[in-house]
């Protein structure tokens, strides 16, 4: 092995460059990300946490306006010449389209956190908690033009908890990752072509997936609720048109809803939904902190829709 070269934008991508970095003989030659952004209230520069860590960890890192432009592959394709072989690239959570001829230039290893070929794109592990998934897993596939339907060399699955969250499921995926990436860069196992059945397509979360809407259930609306924390961020419009956001909540399924909307009963924040009442245990108020369902209560009622 010649070494990697690595390719990645968000914090999932930046702790699996982390435990790669932690084996000398893939020790990234190169990081690749995306160049910094205005972010926040202030909309200041940021960096993408892949950055963040390759400065950390003291690796090489380029920040190309695009991946596929003659100097940045000339850049990729520098390292293991007089090696005998290419350095093998390495994508994860890179969030811009690769394309020819970068694609053919050399050897590209996709670490996707699904079962392909179930949720393929841009939000797998959002998708899998808010469809409900008992398992979902991760993929080590080659990318190719499609959408994530190249080959794949190994993949292993593990069971979603009840009341698991984005964070907490991307930290199994996360481990379980770098697990069979290493794996797949120390034994070079065959690829085999993905099943043309079961192919489920993962979209990027917009608005309209963060707004609880009260027509669905509250079994779904919890399920958005957990799949979009603490990263994005759930939230619900209020009558005045502001926006109320919700860290934690749990679907009571049992029991008949008091009509559509807001209301509170026994101390307690709810929301009647088409089937069951949601339970907001911590919400956060436009401009102001996180409190728990009660508190909000306390300071601000009830205004029912």
């Amino acid at each position: 092995m010649s070494g990697t070269v690595f390719l990645g934008t968000s914090e999932f991508a930046a702790a699996i460059l982390e435990r790669l970095a932690a084996r000398e003989e893939h020790r990234p030659l190169l990081v690749i990300t995306r160049p910094d952004r205005p972010a926040g209230r202030g909309r200041q520069l940021s960096s993408p946490p892949v950055a963040e860590t390759a400065r950390a960890l003291g690796l090489v890192l380029a920040q190309p306006q695009s991946v596929n432009d003659e100097v940045a592959r000339q850049a990729i394709a520098s390292f293991g010449r007089g090696r005998g072989e290419p350095a093998t690239v390495i994508v994860c959570a890179f969030g811009a389209l690769i394309k020819e001829p970068l694609l053919s230039q050399q050897p590209i290893l996709n670490v996707h956190p699904s079962l392909l070929p179930r949720w393929r794109g841009a939000a797998p592990v959002e998708r899998a908690i808010m469809a409900g998934d008992t398992r979902t897993g991760v993929s080590i596939m080659r990318l190719t033009e499609g959408l994530d339907s190249g080959p794949v060399c190994l993949s292993e699955s593990l069971a979603l908890e009840a009341r698991d969250t984005y964070g907490s499921l991307a930290a199994r995926l996360e481990e379980l990752g770098a697990k069979l990436l290493l794996r797949a860069l120390d034994e070079s196992p065959a690829f085999v072509e993905q099943a043309s059945e079961g192919v489920t397509y993962a979209e990027k979360i917009g608005p309209a997936d963060r707004t609880l809407d009260p027509d669905a259930s509250a079994l779904e609306l919890e399920r958005t609720v957990r799949a979009l924390t603490p990263h994005i961020g759930a939230r619900l419009e209020l009558a005045d048109g502001s926006l109320l956001g919700v860290l934690d909540a749990l679907a009571h399924t049992e029991v008949e809803a008091s009509g559509r909307g807001l209301y509170a009963r026994d101390g307690r924040l709810l929301l009647g939904c088409s089937a069951g009442e949601l339970e907001l245990l911590e919400v956060q108020p436009a401009g102001g902190r996180p409190m728990d369902g009660p508190a909000y209560l306390r300071g601000h009622g009830v205004g029912v829709w």
